[in-house]
């Protein structure tokens, strides 16, 4: 339990003062154009990290009060929940980012939960499709007969059916062709597209705008779906069916029943998608930077996680062929 002193809490606003500054450090995030899961994250570890701080008849401490102590004892309330390493970091992380923002406010004068030490987590690589796994995906997507059940998991008329496959095989094309986040394609608006040079202006992380080529694929698939999607009024790149703007949890769903009925696979995800793109291009001889650039990725290690699995390749090949290996 929390060392604090306990005094009657009271019940219009059990969060108290902490909880107002958590309330506002989320609107900044939603302000700041941050992805739905993040916010979702963050509201989810502050919400647990406050009901620890104030259990009942306990009011929360004010976040100038907040101890590093206060934080490792909240962190090893989690470990006796059954919390992993992983699941316990992330929390630590959205504390860091909470009082960074209050000390950027002037609310507090310094970050407590910078001076506690993130959990050590396993270094695993995410497996990764090839390139002919990945062009054989998005190529059966168009030809699937059973490509209507796998969009949205239920029956249509013709003319929707006519609409999914395109609009599927686009969502495959982008994701894919052009590295994107699963957030930054469902943000996607038409006149974010340059069809003329062939760029597209994303909106990542943090309301920051990059520019990324799309290829001649992606535009023949987005030619095909705008052909067919009609609702010409709407801005929006890819809409449900209902001519609304589709959801991130509805691409990802999309993406896993397509892996799923093509290839049986049952891990994959859009991010998957992501990582094959920058790991292929790595792969193909392309700069880091580059990759850095369009990716979106504010720290270069960041993206110097898909030279450890090229490297990783390069050792299979290695122990494979080389006869001193």
């Amino acid at each position: 339990m929390p060392r604090l002193p306990s005094k009657p809490m009271p019940a219009a606003d059990p969060g108290g003062e902490l909880g107002r500054e958590a309330s506002r450090f989320l609107d900044s995030l939603a302000r700041a154009n941050f992805s739905s899961h993040t916010q979702q994250s963050y509201r989810s570890d502050l919400n647990q990290f406050i009901t620890y701080c104030a259990p009942p008849g306990v009011t929360p401490p004010s976040p100038a009060a907040v101890e590093p102590l206060l934080i490792r004892e909240f962190m090893a309330d989690c470990f006796e929940r059954g919390n992993t390493n992983r699941s316990v970091s992330r929390k630590l992380s959205a504390l860091r980012a909470f009082f960074k923002f209050l000390v950027r406010e002037g609310r507090v004068a310094t970050n407590p939960a910078k001076l506690v030490s993130m959990p050590k987590t396993p270094k695993t690589l995410p497996a990764v499709m090839t390139a002919d796994e990945a062009n054989r995906l998005i190529d059966s997507i168009a030809d699937s007969s059973q490509v209507g059940e796998a969009s949205e998991g239920r029956a249509r008329d013709s003319e929707s059916n006519s609409v999914a496959p395109r609009r599927d095989r686009l969502i495959f094309e982008l994701l894919y062709g052009c590295g994107l986040r699963v957030g930054e394609l469902v943000g996607l608006n038409l006149d974010d597209f340059d069809r003329n040079e062939r760029w597209i202006r994303v909106r990542g992380k943090g309301r920051k705008e990059r520019l990324v080529p799309f290829g001649r694929r992606a535009s023949e698939a987005m030619d095909a779906y705008l052909h067919a999607r009609g609702h010409e009024k709407q801005q929006a790149l890819i809409l449900n069916l209902r001519g609304g703007r589709l959801t991130t949890r509805s691409v990802e769903r999309i993406v896993k029943r397509y892996a799923l009925l093509l290839s049986g696979d049952q891990t994959l995800h859009p991010h998957s998608l992501r990582h094959a793109f920058a790991t292929h291009l790595l792969s193909d001889g392309a700069d880091l930077r580059a990759i850095q650039e369009l990716l979106g990725h504010a720290s270069l290690s960041t993206t110097q996680k898909y030279t450890q699995l090229s490297l990783k390749e390069l050792m299979e090949v290695y122990d494979r062929s080389h006869p001193k290996a």
